[in-house]
């Protein structure tokens, strides 16, 4: 076999390889895609237990569901945005609330702990309006503030025994992990992020949101 040929040879058997590593790649590419998809379809954007913050009269109507994390500063000035859409859907839309503590905020997970022990003594609502409340005063701080979120409890008048079992227990951990779970095996990135009937709500401002909270109700 002559040297021209050989070099033919050999490119021959490179090209091959590299078109059968190239397909190789693909596919795998193509079959992660498709398992997150698979994933993402088998989670839920609202769960039995997805904590609601207001229940609408009809069984029906839509579910406008927030993926929040208590020290984020977005989720913070969308707040009295949501307090508001609270007040004028009354009744007509059920909002629901799901932690998604992200890993570089140092107490978004305590909150979120505080959060669900104050749930289960029915004061889900009430510790949820606190913590935005004082976000400014506590958001950002590299020190743990589980004691004030503990204060926070004491001034709500909840049973301090049961607060501190409830936060420290690992039945709070994974109720929260839970959420968190969710918001990954749905791709989410960052906080807030918002959904109507499980679809996706990217809004640009309160008029964005009233109109698909508009658009879902009168579809019903």
């Amino acid at each position: 076999m002559s040297r021209t040929t050989r070099t033919i040879v050999t490119l021959a058997v490179i090209i091959a390889a590299l078109i059968t590593l190239a397909t190789l790649v693909l596919f795998q590419m193509s079959r992660s895609d498709q398992d997150k998809q698979a994933a993402a379809a088998e989670i839920s954007v609202v769960e039995d237990n997805s904590h609601r913050l207001q229940e609408a009269d009809a069984p029906d109507a839509p579910v406008f569901v927030e993926f929040l994390d208590f020290e984020c500063e977005a989720c913070g000035a969308a707040y009295p945005v949501i307090e508001d859409l609270r007040e004028r859907y009354a009744g007509q839309v059920t909002f629901v609330v799901r932690y998604f503590p992200l890993p570089g905020h140092r107490n978004s997970r305590n909150a979120a702990h505080a959060v669900e022990a104050a749930a289960r003594q029915d004061a889900l609502e009430p510790m949820y309006q606190l913590m935005f409340e004082t976000q400014a005063s506590w958001g950002e701080s590299q020190d743990d503030k589980s004691e004030l979120f503990r204060s926070y409890a004491e001034r709500l008048g909840l049973d301090l025994d049961q607060y501190d079992r409830d936060v420290a227990s690992d039945s709070v951990a994974e109720r929260v992990q839970q959420d968190y779970d969710a918001a990954t095996a749905l791709d989410l990135s960052g906080t807030p992020s918002f959904f109507i009937d499980d679809e996706p709500l990217q809004p640009q401002n309160l008029q964005d949101m009233t109109d698909a909270i508009d658009d879902a109700i009168a579809r019903r």
